[in-house]
């Protein structure tokens, strides 16, 4: 699979998880759509760095619209680029962000770790708080 479709895969994946499959539904949400537009920023000027210094390096044939040759530095802005990477990373940046937090409001929802706590596990079994 290409870069371009395996991006689309995961929206839909997550657009899915989210609105039909565990119904978390954040995708409706006004909070979360600013939470994004922030997200979105920072990812913009990450994807700017790694890209624009040539850390990161995408092949032209796996993306959409790509005609610049490798051993050019990709432009800012056009030949299916923003911010000097694919517009395919926004997507997969979207899913990436759009899972983790269905994920913790799903879990969230059952109880996983309902008393936060910093430091290693706490392992505690009956009878433990006799032993002090």
């Amino acid at each position: 699979m290409t870069y371009t479709q395996l991006a689309v895969l995961g929206v839909v994946v997550v657009v899915l998880l989210d609105l039909v499959v565990v119904r978390t539904r954040l995708l409706r949400r006004r909070a979360f759509w600013t939470a994004y537009a922030i997200i979105v920023f920072f990812q913009l000027v990450t994807n700017a760095t790694l890209t624009g210094l040539r850390i990161v390096r995408y092949d032209g044939a796996a993306i959409v619209g790509s005609s610049t040759p490798v051993d050019r530095p990709p432009p800012f802005l056009g030949d299916g680029r923003i911010a000097y990477a694919p517009f395919e990373d926004l997507l997969f940046g979207f899913a990436l962000v759009v899972l983790t937090l269905v994920l913790w409001v799903w879990l969230g929802r059952r109880g996983v770790q309902r008393t936060p706590y910093s430091g290693p596990p706490r392992i505690t079994w009956p009878g433990a708080a006799d032993r002090r």
